[in-house]
């Protein structure tokens, strides 16, 4: 029987990329997403013809009756959850100054409140297995901080801080609680950047290019397997060196 891994905000980015690499891996995939659209429906067509189970679940993360309704869908079809990867995540950047109060509550909401609502739904399965995997995607400004963005570095650090909590409240049960922290990576968040703001970027890294989605589900993938069994609690920067 194929391993399990249910990935949140899955149709496109860092988190379809995810789902496609998993799939490839040999897990069906259980795909959360909060609208329908060609990009879902795309995802869908390029797992199934990987050959493995692919499950589309509509939800809100930053709601906890739909999380829970989603989580009780795929233990539903499946009777069993082995993977979850807490992706999904919105931005709105602005200076404080100028930010609205309901900019700041949608961005921890969807990216650190959602992270709960997930896990808190998936967490009681996991542990009368006895195992599983959580992989949560945080980012390097959670950890550096970012001008512009303190909705989206107040969410990711959140996150660093709940995976560490969580990480030990759980490993005694064979449940192992990790995040991902990307740097700049290729996605539809920067493809609007002018080419300049690009190249400038690029410069910065040490490794003088931006990421790659892949670059983000090669680590999820090593995370996600028996390779990884004795990490827990940590952050796995992929960041080509911005933060060495």
């Amino acid at each position: 029987m194929n391993q399990l891994a249910l990935i949140t905000g899955a149709t496109r980015g860092i988190g379809r990329q995810i789902a496609i690499t998993l799939a490839k891996e040999g897990y069906d995939i259980a795909l959360n997403y909060r609208k329908e659209n060609e990009e879902l429906e795309n995802v869908k067509k390029e797992i199934a013809e990987i050959g493995v189970e692919c499950f589309a679940v509509k939800g809100d993360v930053s709601c906890f009756e739909d999380c829970e309704e989603l989580v009780k869908q795929v233990i539903e079809k499946f009777g069993k959850l082995d993977v979850l990867v807490n992706n999904a995540g919105i931005t709105k950047d602005m200076l404080l100054m100028r930010m609205k109060k309901e900019d700041f509550e949608q961005v921890i909401d969807v990216n650190l409140v959602g992270t709960f609502n997930v896990t808190k739904n998936v967490i009681s399965h996991m542990l009368k297995a006895r195992s599983g995997r959580i992989i949560n995607i945080s980012s390097v400004v959670g950890v550096s901080g970012n001008a512009g963005q303190t909705n989206y570095a107040a969410s990711k650090a959140g996150i660093i801080g709940f995976t560490k909590s969580l990480a030990k409240e759980v490993a005694s049960r064979g449940i192992l609680v990790n995040a991902v922290a990307p740097g700049f990576i290729e996605t539809s968040m920067t493809e609007v950047l002018k080419d300049e703001v690009k190249e400038e970027i690029a410069k910065s890294i040490p490794l003088k290019r931006m990421g790659t989605s892949q670059d983000v589900a090669n680590v999820v993938k090593f995370l996600a397997s028996k390779d990884s069994s004795y990490i827990t609690g940590q952050v796995v920067h992929v960041d080509g060196g911005m933060l060495m």
